[in-house]
C-alpha cells in the first residue's frame, strides 16, 4: 500500500467532514470513502490473477483519469462516451469523468455502427473510451475500434480516441496507460492546490448531469435519459440503507454498464462502501463467482431462465430410475408452485418426498455452481416468471426482483431479503422516497428524487413523459396491494386486445413459455384477431444438447430446429401453458423459426427485448396465415 495514498485519501476524507445523508453529488460520495483508504474496494483480474485494490488506491486512480481527461481538454460539462464490456476502467473512467464535472455517455458494446453514430452525434461526445478491436463473435459484429472509424467523418464533434487496451495499430488513438501518465505529470506540475476531487465536490450541482443514457429504442430511435448526480446519489443513499445489501456484501459485476440497471452496482459501491468484483465477461460470470467469493449478482432473468432450463434438462434425461425421479418431482414442484400463485399452503405427503429425495441434491448442485457463497439474485430489466422465482427461492436463495425504468435510475421498486419486504410474483415495495398512483386506465405513475432530468433536446418528449404536475409516465400497466407491493401486468402500449375484446397481457405468455429449455425468445400475436398466437425461436445451446442427447449429429441451427422432435417439445410446453389460461388467452397457433432474433438483424435491442414492431412487419405473410380467413375488426 502506498502510505503518500493513504494520506492523501485521508485528508480528503478529513475535508469531507459530512455523513451519507448530507451529500449532494457522487463525488461527495468519493470523499466519505476516503475516510477508510484501506478498505477493499475492487477485485478484478490482471493477466488471469485476481487483484484487490483498496479505497485510497481507488480514489487515487480516479484523480489521475480524471487529470488525463483534462489534458485531452475535457473539462466541465463535456460528455464522454463509453463503449466497452464491462470492467473495472469502465468505473474507473467514469469516476474520473465525474472527478473534472463531465459526464459519461455508455454505449453498449453490441451496437451497430449507424447506432453509435446516432448517439455520438446527439449527445455531442468529445471522446470516446473504447475496450479494444477484437471481433465481437456473439454479435456478429468488427471490432469496437473498426466500427468507430466506420463512422468518424458523420461525427466531427469527436476529438480523442482513448483505448483501453492497446494491440492494434494506429495513430487515432491514446490509450488509457497513456491518459493516466499524463494525470500523474499534471498532477504533479498542480502540487499544492486544491485536491481535485475536493474542488468537484464543490463546484458540481445535484443538477449536473452524470450519465446520459439512451433508451435501447424499441419503438423507434433512442431518446437520451439525463441522469443527474441527485438522482443517482440519491440511489446510492437508498441501496444503502433499504436492507437489500450490507456492507459486507460482494456483488458480482457483469451486466452491460449501458444498463441503468447495472449501474446501481457502482451507486451501491460508494453509499455502502462494498466492494465490486468484476466478471472477466458474461459468459464467465458464474465461473467467475466462486473464484471471488462474491455473494450477490444483479442479473436479468434470463440468466436464470437458463440455469433453470439447465437443471431440468440434465435432470430430466438422467437415464433409468434417476430421470423417472426427477421427471415425477418436477411434476410435484408445479404443484407446489400452482398452490403457492394461488395463496395456499402445499404440505403433500408426495412434495415433502420430492423435497427430500430431489431438491436437496438439486439445491446442493445448484449452490456449487453459482460458487458456493451466492446468496443473493437481484433480477430486473424484465420480468421474472414466477415459476423460475419460487425455485430458487426453494434451492435457498434470496430473489430480489425489482422494477425501474431508465428514466428512473433504474430500480424504485425491490423485494428485500427478509421476509416482511417479500413477496413473490410482485417487484416490491416502493423505496424511500419514491411516491406511486395508478391511473384510471391502470398505468403506473411516479414520483421521486430519481424520476430524470428529461430527455436530452426533446422537450415535447420529455412534457409527454412528466406531466405539469411530476408525476413520471411510466407506460407500465401496475396495481399495488394493501400492503404496497407492486405487479407489473405489462407495458400498457404492448397490451393486446382481440376482436372479442379481452384484453391480453403477452409478457405473462411469453415468460410461461420461456420456462421450456428449448424456447429461447417468444412474441405473442393477438391484437384485434380472433385468437392469439406465437413465433418461437429456438435457444442455441439447448437445441445442441437436445440433439446430442437424441443422437443427432447434425448441428445446423435450421435444421434442427425442424425436427418433429422439437416441435413435439414446445407444442407440450404450448399445452401446459394452455391449461393454466382462460379460453381466449390460450395459444391456437404457433411456428417455430429455423433462425434466433439478433441485435443484428433489428429484431432485438441490446437488453435483449424484442422489437414487437419489427418482428410483426418482417414476418406479416407468416402470421397472416394463421389467420386465412380471418380480417380485423
Amino acid at each position: 500500500m502506498n502510505s503518500s495514498v493513504d494520506a492523501n485519501s485521508q485528508e480528503m476524507g478529513d475535508k469531507a467532514g459530512m455523513t451519507l445523508n448530507d451529500a449532494r453529488n457522487l463525488v461527495d460520495l468519493f470523499l466519505i470513502r476516503a475516510r477508510t483508504p484501506d478498505r477493499l474496494a475492487a477485485r478484478h483480474k490482471v493477466r488471469g490473477e485476481w487483484v484487490d485494490v483498496s479505497w485510497g488506491e481507488e480514489l487515487e486512480r480516479v484523480r489521475r483519469i480524471g487529470a488525463g481527461f483534462r489534458k485531452l481538454g475535457i473539462g466541465r460539462g463535456d460528455r464522454v462516451a463509453i463503449f466497452a464490456d464491462t470492467r473495472y476502467e469502465w468505473v474507473l473512467a467514469a469516476f474520473g469523468l465525474f472527478a473534472i464535472g463531465a459526464s459519461a455517455v455508455p454505449i453498449y458494446g453490441s451496437n451497430t455502427p449507424a447506432e453509435i453514430a446516432y448517439i455520438l452525434a446527439n449527445s455531442g461526445a468529445r471522446a470516446i473510451v473504447i475496450d479494444h478491436d477484437a471481433a465481437d463473435t456473439k454479435h456478429k459484429q468488427q471490432g469496437r475500434l473498426t466500427r468507430v472509424r466506420q463512422i468518424r467523418d458523420e461525427v466531427p464533434a469527436l476529438e480523442h480516441i482513448v483505448l483501453f487496451d492497446a494491440p492494434c495499430s494506429g495513430d487515432d488513438f491514446v490509450t488509457f496507460d497513456e491518459l493516466i501518465l499524463c494525470g500523474v505529470e499534471a498532477l504533479g506540475q498542480e502540487s499544492g492546490s486544491e485536491d481535485m476531487l475536493v474542488s468537484a465536490a464543490r463546484d458540481t450541482s445535484p443538477d449536473d448531469l452524470a450519465f446520459l443514457l439512451y433508451t435501447s429504442g424499441t419503438t423507434g430511435k433512442p431518446k437520451g435519459v439525463m441522469l443527474s448526480h441527485g438522482n443517482w446519489t440519491s440511489q446510492a443513499r437508498t441501496v444503502a440503507q433499504n436492507g437489500l445489501l450490507t456492507e459486507d456484501d460482494i456483488p458480482l459485476l457483469f451486466l452491460p454498464l449501458a444498463h441503468a440497471f447495472a449501474l446501481i452496482v457502482p451507486a451501491a459501491h460508494l453509499g455502502l462502501g462494498i466492494a465490486i468484483a468484476y466478471a472477466e465477461s458474461i459468459d464467465r460470470a458464474i465461473a467467475n463467482a466462486g473464484e471471488c467469493r462474491a455473494t450477490l449478482m444483479t442479473l436479468v432473468p434470463r440468466v436464470l431462465e437458463k440455469a433453470f432450463n439447465k437443471v431440468v434438462s440434465d435432470g430430466s434425461s438422467q437415464p433409468g430410475i434417476k430421470g423417472q425421479l426427477f421427471r415425477w418431482a418436477m411434476t410435484q414442484f408445479d404443484e407446489y408452485v400452482a398452490a403457492r400463485i394461488a395463496g395456499q399452503e402445499h404440505n403433500t405427503l408426495q412434495w415433502m418426498l420430492a423435497q427430500k429425495l430431489v431438491f436437496t441434491q438439486v439445491q446442493a448442485k445448484i449452490h456449487a455452481r453459482f460458487g458456493g457463497t451466492m446468496v443473493k439474485f437481484v433480477s430486473g430489466g424484465a420480468p421474472l416468471s414466477k415459476k423460475i422465482a419460487f425455485f430458487f427461492d426453494l434451492c435457498g436463495f434470496h430473489i430480489c426482483e425489482g422494477y425501474g425504468l431508465t428514466e428512473t435510475c433504474a430500480p424504485t421498486h425491490c423485494n428485500l431479503p427478509f421476509p416482511e419486504g417479500k413477496k413473490i410474483g410482485s417487484v416490491g415495495l416502493p423505496w424511500k422516497g419514491v411516491e406511486v398512483r395508478i391511473a384510471e386506465d391502470g398505468e403506473l405513475l411516479m414520483k421521486g428524487p430519481q424520476i430524470m432530468k428529461g430527455y436530452f433536446n426533446l422537450p415535447e418528449e420529455t412534457a409527454a413523459a412528466i406531466d405539469p404536475d411530476g408525476w413520471f409516465h411510466t407506460g407500465d400497466i401496475g396495481e399495488v396491494d394493501e400492503r404496497g407491493f407492486l405487479t407489473i401486468t405489462d407495458r400498457k402500449k404492448d397490451l393486446l386486445k382481440t376482436s372479442g375484446g379481452k384484453y391480453i397481457a403477452p409478457q405473462e405468455l411469453e415468460n410461461g413459455l420461456k420456462t421450456e429449455p428449448l424456447i429461447g425468445n417468444v412474441l405473442i400475436i393477438g391484437d384485434r384477431r380472433k385468437f392469439v398466437s406465437a413465433l418461437i425461436t429456438p435457444a442455441e445451446d439447448a437445441l445442441l444438447e437436445f440433439a446430442a442427447a437424441h443422437g443427432i449429429a447434425s448441428r445446423d441451427f435450421a435444421e434442427l430446429s425442424r425436427l418433429p422432435e422439437v416441435h413435439k417439445k414446445v407444442e407440450l410446453a404450448v399445452k401446459a401453458l394452455n391449461a393454466r389460461l382462460p379460453s381466449y388467452a390460450t395459444i391456437k397457433k404457433f411456428a417455430i423459426l429455423d433462425h434466433e432474433w439478433t441485435q443484428k438483424d433489428g429484431a432485438i435491442t441490446p437488453t435483449l427485448k424484442v422489437k414487437r414492431a419489427v418482428v410483426l412487419e418482417r414476418y406479416r405473410q407468416l402470421i397472416d396465415g394463421f389467420y386465412e380467413g380471418e380480417r380485423y375488426d
